[in-house]
């Protein structure tokens, strides 16, 4: 019988059960602690100790003075005897002998727990925020001693040992021990640090040894194919982003300029020989091009850990590791450190509606369904072929909550866009009948995701003062952006879907055949304040045959240049924050492919160029013109002009700061081809109006068509206004006025 006395374990006899012995020869031993390391017996303490390749092994203080040589029980490497003058508690080193030589090690099993009882009932319950602190692999000194505490979460397993180069990937060399109040399976490995390759060795509950398994919890990974977690400090930083993060934090983020540069930074530029830019790379060139461009933020596809490039990082594997292709931990935070330096904010694909089913993670990871839902009707994604998280289990949804707090406060990212919201509200999202199971009273909502979901984004908000979160769910969900106590489920932001779909429906048509299909430039606005909305043209937008941006513009070269810019000039001047894919600034011809850089040649291209210019305009016009972003969220800062001009393709409307001394602007788009004089639009002001930006100007590859620089408005009342002007429509184009008075 075993028992705690001291800090050390007691047992009667200090010699090992032959079946003890074999379960730590056979790396099948459920309590390892129980065997190896110093115990107190009747005869008095003890040590055992498993040491492969050793012939002889001594039990040394630390201050070399010998103690006693231990007796080598089993060839392989198996030592135990009685250390009469070690006291207990008290370190100890091991000296170890071969016909090689002799090398000295610090025995692991000689080392309390790291972890505590609060961990274990936090962890249990579900309210630990911040288990990146206590899981994973970190960098530590314990009793005085450098090395990395290892601690992963596998409750149905017999037995997890952590192997890797610093043990030649023995299971049977740091055999864990299991913390029965939370499942969790920890071990202080001394005298090793950063940048060693591990995994866990688990086996199941049916005694089956399961594929190595990279760490849930890691904070970095080789470089795949390989697979690999590796030890990475995440405590040792150096920032200098302070002003940034305190202008972030003042003001309301929805009366503020939010324009999104959505980057996939494998293939925003290639390095030579097609290779990977570093991040310290791309630091250097991404971040300067994207302020020189106007930008407010970059959104980042999802640079966790992930497998396969053609996933484009929606199939993480690693959810708290930034990838390896581009760098290190270090080098990740370096890049945000430099995008906060140049103003920029960094926005966070993040992934938690699913994960891949490769061996290496979360699939089955302890030997049963840990993470997911066994029952596939609720465990398994039909369209991505992937596992769904299981938010009702307090430990998943407690490491998934860690996961955003990890990203917000040890890398400063300024805001997480939620894939996939969509797929995580429904438990019938994309399943015909008989392929899911409703709530009792037969309703679809998923009410364990939408909790984690509301949590996710109170603790978001209440820590991390300025920062965003931003829902891509395509659904008529009520309340996405409204606020959790209001019955919402508390994100900032929701990408307008419907929106997307229209306007580029719209503007794939002939400009003959667009008066048939006026309505959907508009029908945005009769919901354009039940959210606070994002207008996005991402990713998705752009491959899979779908073409680039400029590939669904109609007609020939000069048209199809018109049509893009025009349509950025409405897109920019409608209500809501913005986010532009990457190339779509230059009008990209081609369709975006992940395994290139984009077709930067393309800029030396007048067209090209004309583009590019544009938007770095639209960019800059839409910062500092207050009309233009600060009620983009609220419906005193919209008015229609003209909204029912199918005819003539015309839409006209005015965008408003909602406060006197905010000069408002007044926006014209025109959707054929052909010019059009003597266009008369309302407008509440009579005076002058200065034109200020003008998509057919001749430095954007325009014709040049326009008014003259300004045009004035006299006292005729007209669409409702007080006051009306006679302007110059030129084709296919988009033309901003703003007030100017005396």
């Amino acid at each position: 019988m075993e028992r705690e006395r001291g800090g050390l374990r007691r047992v009667r006899d200090w010699r090992v059960s032959p079946g003890d012995l074999q379960a730590i020869l056979g790396a099948r031993h459920g309590d390892p602690f129980g065997v190896l390391g110093p115990h107190m017996t009747d005869a008095g303490l003890a040590v055992r100790a498993f040491v492969p390749h050793a012939d002889s092994l001594a039990v040394v203080g630390v201050d070399d003075r010998l103690f006693v040589n231990l007796t080598r029980k089993h060839a392989h490497g198996f030592f135990e005897g009685l250390v009469p003058d070690l006291m207990p508690g008290k370190l100890y080193k091991l000296r170890a002998q071969n016909g090689g030589g002799m090398w000295e090690l610090y025995d692991p099993y000689a080392f309390p727990p790291v972890l505590g009882t609060l961990d274990d009932y936090l962890f249990a319950e579900g309210t630990h925020q911040r288990i990146f602190e206590r899981l994973g692999a970190h960098v530590v000194e314990h009793e005085g001693v450098p090395g990395v505490h290892f601690a992963v979460w596998a409750p149905n397993a017999r037995r997890v040992a952590v192997v890797g180069d610093f043990n030649s990937w023995d299971g049977r060399r740091h055999q864990m021990r299991l913390r029965r109040g939370s499942g969790v399976w920890e071990i202080f490995a001394p005298d090793i640090g950063e940048g060693i390759a591990y995994k866990y060795e688990i086996v199941g509950p049916q005694g089956e040894l399961l594929p190595l398994k990279a760490d849930p919890v890691g904070f970095s990974a080789e470089m795949r194919p390989s697979t690999a977690s590796v030890i990475a400090r995440i405590d040792n930083f150096t920032w200098n982003d302070a002003a940034h993060r305190e202008a972030r934090s003042t003001g309301d983020a929805r009366r503020k300029p939010m324009s999104v540069y959505e980057v996939h930074l494998g293939s925003w530029a290639r390095g030579e020989d097609n290779r990977f830019l570093t991040y310290d790379e791309l630091a250097d060139r991404l971040i300067p091009y994207v302020r020189d461009m106007g930008f407010t933020h970059m959104e980042l596809m999802p640079i966790t850990e992930h497998p396969l490039d053609a996933s484009w990082g929606y199939q993480p594997v690693g959810m708290f590791a930034p990838t390896r292709r581009f760098g290190d931990p270090a080098a990740f935070a370096r890049f945000v450190d430099r995008a906060h330096q140049y103003g920029l904010g960094v926005i966070l694909d993040w992934v938690p509606a699913h994960f891949p089913v490769d061996a290496h993670g979360l699939a089955r990871f302890d030997g049963t369904h840990l993470y997911d839902h066994a029952d596939p009707r609720r465990g398994f994604h039909p369209d991505w072929n992937t596992a769904i998280f299981n938010f009702s289990r307090n430990e998943v949804s407690a490491t998934l909550v860690s996961n955003a707090i990890y990203w917000l406060d040890v890398f400063h990212i300024d805001g997480l866009r939620v894939d996939a919201v969509a797929s995580m509200l429904y438990l019938d999202y994309s399943r015909k009948a008989g392929q899911w199971i409703a709530n009792e009273d037969g309703s679809n909502d998923n009410r364990e995701a939408v909790a984690f979901l509301r949590r996710v984004n109170e603790l978001a908000y209440a820590q991390f003062p300025g920062t965003a979160t931003i829902a891509e769910e395509s659904t008529a969900w009520s309340g996405v952006s409204a606020p959790t106590y209001m019955g919402g489920l508390g994100f900032g932001f929701k990408w307008n879907m419907g929106w997307m779909h229209d306007t580029l429906d719209y503007m794939s048509q002939e400009p003959v055949h667009r008066k048939w299909h006026h309505e959907r430039m508009t029908f945005g606005m009769v919901y354009a304040y039940t959210e606070n909305f994002m207008l996005p043209l991402s990713h998705d937008e752009v491959v899979h045959g779908k073409k680039s941006i400029l590939g669904r513009m109609p007609g020939d070269e000069w048209q199809r240049f018109a049509n893009l810019r025009a349509y950025y000039g409405f897109m920019w001047a409608q209500p809501g924050k913005k986010l532009l894919f990457m190339g779509q600034e230059f009008g990209q011809s081609a369709e975006w492919n992940f395994n290139q850089g984009l077709d930067w040649h393309l800029t030396e291209f007048a067209v090209h160029a004309g583009v590019q210019r544009l938007v770095r305009d639209l960019n800059q016009l839409y910062r500092i013109t207050l009309a233009l972003h600060r009620r983009d969220c609220e419906p005193e800062g919209f008015r229609w002009i003209v909204s029912d001009d199918a005819e003539q393709s015309v839409f006209a409307w005015l965008r408003e700061g909602g406060e006197d001394e905010i000069a408002p602007v007044a926006v014209v788009s025109h959707f054929t081809p052909v010019l059009r004089e003597g266009y008369r639009i309302g407008l509440p002001h009579a005076g002058r109006w200065r034109e200020i930006l003008n998509t057919d100007a001749g430095l954007y590859g325009g014709g040049n068509n326009g008014n003259g620089g300004a045009i004035l408005a006299e006292p005729v009342p007209s669409h409702g206004f007080p006051a009306s002007a006679v302007i110059t429509l030129p084709p296919l184009a988009t033309v901003y006025f703003e007030y100017e008075p005396e």
